[in-house]
């Protein structure tokens, strides 16, 4: 089979929106390619490291592979447009370049994951690719992940910053709602730091089967994966509601998720970039009360509590 290739090179900070886009547009797969992940390596992981791969850059090369079909240009068009868009949410796409070539299946199906081994975030969880081998230390907790063709390899800033928070504020017996699921990532790491039941929801299909997939590959049975418009498919309430999605999506999302939270529940909120952290925070503290808020790279997240 063939395939269009749109490779853009952008900035850090256009990462995610473009990559939701490729896969809003329809890519079968979508490869990222960011030096900036070989910051987080510890001694040891430096062994799994291509050399070719250490470069100092501040830009990020993202490839989505579309099947040639009679509409392919039509979606290239729209991507092109969409991505341009960017600018009117105030998003820096960087010194941005768009290539387009054809490949065969053999030159992408597989040629990602060897950017994508076994890293350790916060104190105890190291995600492991499905694909690779490791030997978890003592009191390390391990995420089997395949990303597929969904977002969320734990790689990317916000996701990490989500991971953070969530070690030290999941409690036995709680009730975890996991807005924008993605591959499941953070649904997984809850379950796996105790949490008694956990929802992950998304509204995107790939999304849903790429989750389900994963919580299967984790032998997982208290993370139920529901296809959901934010939280309008859930009932009942959470202990704490965790939303790595975007800054317009929080703002509006606030009072149901506030409504969904049980009495002193925490909200773990990411996905938003500096430029917007005001008008995130001006919405979240009519409900809730501010606890902390990391920053990485030009990305937040912020820990609230419910009043």
């Amino acid at each position: 089979m063939k395939w269009l290739e749109v490779k853009v090179t952008t900035s850090v900070e256009a990462e995610e929106a473009i990559t939701n886009i490729m896969h809003e547009v329809g890519a079968g797969g979508v490869v990222i390619e960011d030096p900036n992940d070989l910051k987080m390596l510890n001694d040891s992981e430096w062994d799994y490291v291509d050399p070719d791969m250490i470069v100092n850059s501040d830009k990020v090369v993202i490839s989505a592979y579309f099947p040639l079909m009679p509409n392919t240009i039509d979606k290239v068009s729209i991507i092109k447009d969409r991505i341009m868009g960017l600018k009117e949410y105030n998003l820096d796409i960087g010194d941005f370049t768009f290539e387009t070539s054809e490949v065969d299946d053999d030159d992408w199906a597989n040629s990602w994951k060897k950017y994508y081994k076994p890293f350790k975030i916060g104190k105890r969880v190291v995600i492991k690719p499905s694909w690779e081998d490791y030997k978890p230390e003592e009191n390390e907790i391990v995420v089997e992940l395949d990303p597929g063709m969904a977002f969320g390899t734990g790689s990317h800033e916000t996701t990490k910053m989500c991971i953070e928070f969530l070690e030290d504020n999941v409690k036995p017996n709680n009730v975890v709602f996991d807005v924008g699921c993605g591959t499941g990532i953070l649904s997984i790491v809850s379950s796996k730091l105790g949490a008694k039941k956990v929802y992950a929801v998304d509204l995107d299909d790939v999304a849903i089967k790429v989750a389900t997939l994963n919580v299967k590959l984790n032998n997982l049975n208290n993370v139920e994966v529901l296809k959901s418009d934010l939280l309008h498919e859930l009932t009942g309430k959470a202990d704490l509601i965790v939303a790595n999605i975007i800054a317009d999506i929080i703002i509006k999302a606030t009072y149901d998720i506030y409504e969904k939270l049980n009495e002193n529940g925490i909200f773990i909120s990411s996905g938003i970039i500096k430029d917007r952290k005001d008008d995130v925070l001006d919405a979240i503290s009519n409900y809730f009360d501010i606890i902390d808020i990391k920053e990485d790279g030009e990305w937040i997240a912020i820990l609230s509590k419910k009043k």
